[in-house]
């Protein structure tokens, strides 16, 4: 006999198994999509051959014709075209795998951007011509076992080996490029975009982060126990009557500001809920910051001395001079040789990491592990372990793959970094039918549908 609980399970998994058929489907359509730009890009480049002194206006032409029909924005239609031509002409291996179905368009436009630095190598004499292929091989690869945002940052590092990098001199033409715009985004808002070095991007966001949760935590901290007005077997308190009730007399006065059970007392002053999302808190701070030097004295206190933080792994050859190797912003990719050696002597919250086989603390009785354990685990893990997520160690929480209070030890094996949502996910209060389970032998993570998805932790040294 089959039980309904079966059943339910059996039907959740076909309902997963057809949907990621679907969207094999769909990145298989968009790569025959592709194919078709690529087509009117050598149509493009026949007719512009032939009216040389038009080119642009053709060009320009066939970008609103496409833009038009699709009801995109031709910036958009822009970036499908370039992306259309690079894959069409020079990564056939991607282009094989998009029209498999095994990698989607996303993945598709970070392995074709990520690859300009090396085509670029390539056409100037300083790399090889067959980089590009074992450039392709690598990028299919990656990008069939990872989220396209990850398969950016693999393939970034990855293209500046390959070219034999130039990471210092790339970085430094693409700080010129730093600006600030605006532009409308409807209904009396506006989108302020800010281009600047990635390192300092990261910390900007890190800090308001911390800034964000001290005003949350502030506020949860002053927010007033109001008495109930019958405490009975079920009491009763103001917020649970409406302003318009008619109940609300002069014995229960609510106003905007003030409470009073009284109204011959003095009337209490009731500070108005804060209930904006840590988003919003962000984007207030960012305002008061900008315009304010200081955030405003309503937001709290003890928020000056927050700064931001941003993880970076540099050798020791390179810190001291010796060479002008890249360093690594945890998370993100290449991180110019100069910022890293200026970042260390400007900060003292280094930590020195030395990976010693015979000198590193692997397993402790406790169950909280060591330091010198935590800092090996944030140099491995650089981020969540949970497949596809990328949220950095420090607002992690190191996790015990195999749960402590069952036996699991901690050692390095049997501890990895998940943020709060994926590690909540393996609790053991969640029901059999949706619990994860991960299992760190072959670095992969169990789903509560029996698939199985594989995270490996990234390595430090690249040999091409």
């Amino acid at each position: 006999m089959t039980s309904a609980s079966d059943n339910g399970l059996e039907q959740r998994r076909e309902l997963l198994d057809s949907w990621v058929e679907k969207r094999r489907q769909i990145a298989s359509l968009e790569a025959e999509a592709s194919d078709l730009l690529a087509e009117r890009m050598r149509l493009c480049g026949s007719d512009s051959d032939e009216n040389p002194f038009h080119r642009d206006a053709i060009h320009r032409s066939m970008i609103a014709e496409y833009s038009a029909a699709g009801r995109l924005t031709q910036g958009s239609v822009e970036y499908a075209f370039t992306d259309a031509g690079f894959l069409g002409s020079s990564h056939p291996r991607v282009r094989e795998a998009f029209r498999r179905g095994t990698i989607t368009g996303a993945h598709v436009r970070e392995i074709v951007r990520a690859a300009g630095v090396v085509r670029e190598a390539v056409n100037n004499g300083r790399a090889d011509a067959d980089v590009l292929p074992l450039y392709d091989t690598v990028a299919v690869i990656v990008a069939e076992r990872e989220t396209a945002a990850r398969t950016r940052v693999h393939l970034r590092e990855l293209a500046a080996v390959l070219s034999g990098s130039t990471t210092t001199e790339r970085h430094a033409r693409a700080k010129s490029e730093r600006t600030v715009t605006v532009r409308p985004a409807g209904d009396g808002l506006s989108v302020l975009t800010v281009v600047l070095p990635e390192h300092l991007a990261t910390a900007i966001l890190d800090r308001l982060t911390q800034l964000a949760h001290a005003v949350i935590k502030a506020r949860q901290d002053r927010e007033p126990l109001l008495e109930p007005i019958d405490d009975g077997e079920h009491p009763i308190y103001p917020e649970d009557i409406a302003h318009d009730d008619p109940s609300r007399d002069d014995y229960a006065i609510f106003g905007e500001a003030t409470f009073t059970t009284d109204p011959t007392g003095p009337a209490v002053e009731q500070i108005p809920a804060d209930t904006r999302t840590i988003d919003q808190v962000r984007a207030d701070l960012l305002i008061d910051l900008l315009l304010a030097s200081d955030p405003s004295a309503a937001n709290g206190s003890g928020l000056d001395n927050i700064q931001g933080r941003i993880h970076v792994t540099v050798a020791a050859t390179t810190l001291a001079g010796c060479d002008d190797h890249s360093a690594q912003l945890d998370g993100h990719g290449p991180l110019h040789p100069d910022v890293a050696r200026d970042l260390a002597g400007r900060n003292g919250g280094w930590s020195r990491l030395f990976l010693d086989p015979t000198g590193l603390v692997v397993e402790t009785d406790t169950y909280k592990p060591t330091e010198p354990m935590r800092r090996f685990l944030r140099a491995r893990d650089q981020h969540c372990r949970f497949p596809g997520c990328r949220m950095p160690v420090h607002r992690c929480q190191i996790d015990h793959t195999f749960d402590h209070a069952e036996g699991g030890r901690t050692e390095i094996r049997n501890l990895a970094h998940l943020c709060a949502r994926h590690h909540s996910l393996k609790h053991p209060d969640v029901a059999d039918d949706h619990r994860w389970t991960a299992q760190q032998l072959p670095d992969g993570t169990i789903s509560p549908l029996g698939r199985t998805y594989t995270d490996a932790p990234r390595r430090r040294v690249m040999f091409v």
